[in-house]
């Protein structure tokens, strides 16, 4: 964790690409530290592809140190063979931080959009913008890294709502 500071790590799970993104926030201020991908190739074993999201995750987690990780909860999707997959791609991720101490906290895709943009049923291209605006980086970003952060940011926006609010 970073003096006097927040860091989290903002995780957008797949079998073929985990988005991550750390931010850093000190006295209200959120900036980026770091923000990327995970890629697997579709050719190899999924055991394989699970092994390398969990061995990225882990090292993300060793060289920056967050104190806290944020992810979307999981959704239904219309093929229960990609949700099996997704699920167990969020599984390797939570476990990496898992067994380094660093909890977890998910969030509600919709609430995500929500806190960033102002509507649950925003698009990914407001989402990334929105993110980009939040963490003052023009930068044109991958997607799920950009989801990650999206995360990230949600996280910080809920800890101090509910600080304001007195909750424990």
């Amino acid at each position: 964790m970073a003096s006097g500071g927040t860091v989290v790590l903002g995780l957008d799970p797949g079998s073929r690409c985990t988005g991550y993104g750390l931010v850093l926030e000190v006295s209200g201020q959120v900036s980026l530290i770091a923000a990327g991908t995970i890629r697997t190739e579709r050719e190899t074993d999924l055991g394989a592809r699970l092994g390398l999201i969990f061995s990225g995750v882990a090292g993300l987690i060793e060289l920056h140190g967050p104190s806290e990780a944020a992810v979307e909860s999981v959704f239904v999707s219309a093929n229960p063979a990609s949700a099996l997959k997704l699920g167990q791609a969020r599984g390797a991720a939570l476990a990496a931080c898992g067994t380094r101490g660093v909890p977890v906290f998910a969030y509600e895709p919709t609430l995500v959009k929500k806190s960033l943009v102002g509507t649950g049923r925003a698009e990914k291209s407001q989402i990334a913008f929105m993110v980009g605006r939040v963490l003052g980086c023009r930068e044109v970003m991958a997607k799920d890294a950009s989801d990650a952060l999206a995360v990230a940011v949600c996280h910080l926006n809920r800890k101090r709502f509910l600080k304001l609010c007195g909750a424990p």
